[in-house]
């Protein structure tokens, strides 16, 4: 025979109290109206007799699923189990779950799970995998749905975003191999449809301009993912470009992600180009254990915890008052400087491409 649920009137009677205080006490939320005593004994209780809420019913009693549908391209890449981190952390204490779900970078997927996770009732929504246009978010703002961008923004300025000073961190990484003694940069470029790869793009073309350095539109390799098999690609456009001219045309890459800069470092390498000493590679976010790749990655740290905090910490003062203006939060960097730069070496033969 299968034991009883209890109930908040169960726990409101052997307290001795009215069930919504017991309602109070047990809601993260409104416990502050509670003297802190009564409260304490009511989770004492709560606690003791096993007591779960009813998430059905409070849901229909307050018209909120406690849940935040929580979107992102690609659960493999290492630096988004640290933003989901900071998303928890802020959304657990108020009696929030997330629903994470994964992209994999395709914007019909993306589409299709924002409107399912709509469909399952979440009270809003923060994503990680944004499009920098993308109707399926626009749907959900139009229809008073809380959105909230991490990581990346769309163009629509309705959208609430936390993202990272892009223009600063790719300045910050172009300075460093201007100082080095570079003078011929090339750049492996995010795709254009995603604000992160059309901002760094933007910000390494401004930060050669402002150091009076000329951008060579064919030192720009533009790939079509932030993975390591595009870097591989673009990194081998770009040393097929020395190879046809006979000449080194560049002796450092600037890389708009990590996994582009790795994939980078293994076609040089297959190559028999050394990593730094005879071409420099930095990448950017700093993600887990880059530390730790042979060379280790020169890059541009974000706040990947914070910024799923602070995106989470928005979305929450949304629920509260859907009336307020939609806040865009931009993350200071800082370049972490480690062994896949170095100066460059003045003469470094072009090596013959070898095709079996």
């Amino acid at each position: 025979m299968s034991k009883r649920r209890t109930t908040l009137k169960d726990i409101a009677d052997a307290i001795g109290v009215h069930t919504s205080t017991v309602s109070r006490a047990l809601d993260p939320k409104t416990r502050h109206l509670i003297t802190a005593t009564i409260a304490e004994r009511i989770v004492a209780a709560a606690r003791e007799r096993g007591y779960r809420p009813n998430a059905i019913a409070s849901s229909l009693r307050t018209r909120r699923s406690m849940t935040v549908g929580v979107v992102v391209p690609d659960i493999t890449n290492a630096i988004f189990p640290p933003i989901l981190r900071g998303i928890e952390d802020t959304l657990t204490p108020q009696g929030y779950i997330a629903m994470i779900a994964n992209s994999d970078s395709d914007p019909k997927r993306e589409s299709m799970l924002i409107d399912t996770l709509r469909a399952r009732g979440v009270d809003g929504l923060i994503l990680a995998s944004a499009q920098r246009e993308d109707p399926a978010i626009s749907r959900a703002v139009e229809e008073g749905i809380p959105v909230v961008t991490v990581n990346r923004r769309v163009d629509d300025p309705n959208v609430a975003s936390v993202t990272n000073d892009e223009a600063s961190g790719i300045g910050l990484a172009v300075r460093h191999m201007i100082e080095l003694g570079h003078r011929q940069i090339a750049h492996i470029a995010g795709p254009r449809s995603l604000s992160t790869g059309l901002m760094r793009h933007e910000a390494f073309l401004a930060a050669l301009q402002a150091s009076g350095i000329a951008s060579e539109r064919d030192l720009i390799a533009s790939s079509a993912a932030f993975n390591e098999g595009e870097g591989e690609r673009c990194c081998r456009s770009l040393l097929d470009l020395c190879a046809a001219a006979g000449a080194r045309r560049f002796t450092a890459i600037v890389c708009a992600n990590d996994r582009l800069a790795i994939g980078a470092i293994r076609t040089l390498r297959e190559d028999s180009y050394a990593c730094p000493h005879d071409i420099s590679v930095s990448g950017y976010n700093d993600m887990d254990l880059v530390d730790r790749i042979d060379p280790p990655l020169t890059t541009v740290r974000i706040q990947k915890r914070e910024a799923g905090a602070r995106a989470a910490a928005i979305l929450l003062d949304r629920l509260t008052d859907p009336r307020q203006e939609p806040e865009h939060v931009v993350l200071p960097v800082e370049l972490i400087v480690r062994g896949s730069t170095a100066p460059p070496r003045r003469h470094v033969p072009v090596r013959a491409r070898h095709v079996a």
